[in-house]
């Protein structure tokens, strides 16, 4: 399994930005597909998570201006990042928790998209 996620880049204070990626491979099925961040010195939290049945989940500090959505085929996840402000600044990766032929759940990480939030 390999999690593609692009979309990372520099933006001002009150910009915008989309996240985006893909899992491809040998997928039986996905539980979950979302976003985590770690800024510099302190440790990865979760931004925003979309279950397989459409729930939503965010942390408080992005509630009302990052929206996580999935693309038709549910192996997308794209993270649209509204009024962004500098403490949003960390490398963002992709995360799916999901199951593979003839193996169990497991959780899988993309390679980590920068955002740096700066004027």
């Amino acid at each position: 399994v390999q999690l593609q996620a692009s979309g990372g880049g520099l933006v001002q204070p009150g910009g915008s930005l989309r996240l985006s990626c893909t899992a491809s491979g040998s997928i039986f099925s996905i539980n979950s597909m979302g976003w985590y961040r770690q800024a510099p010195g302190k440790q990865r939290e979760l931004a925003a998570d979309i279950f397989s049945g459409g729930s939503t989940k965010y942390a408080d500090s992005v509630k009302g201006r990052f929206t996580i959505s999935r693309g038709n085929a549910k192996n997308t996840v794209y993270l649209q990042m509204n009024s962004l402000k500098p403490e949003d600044t960390a490398v963002y990766y992709c995360n799916a928790n999901l199951t593979e032929w003839g193996s169990r759940r497991n959780d899988y990480w993309g390679q980590g998209t920068l955002v740096t939030v700066s004027s």
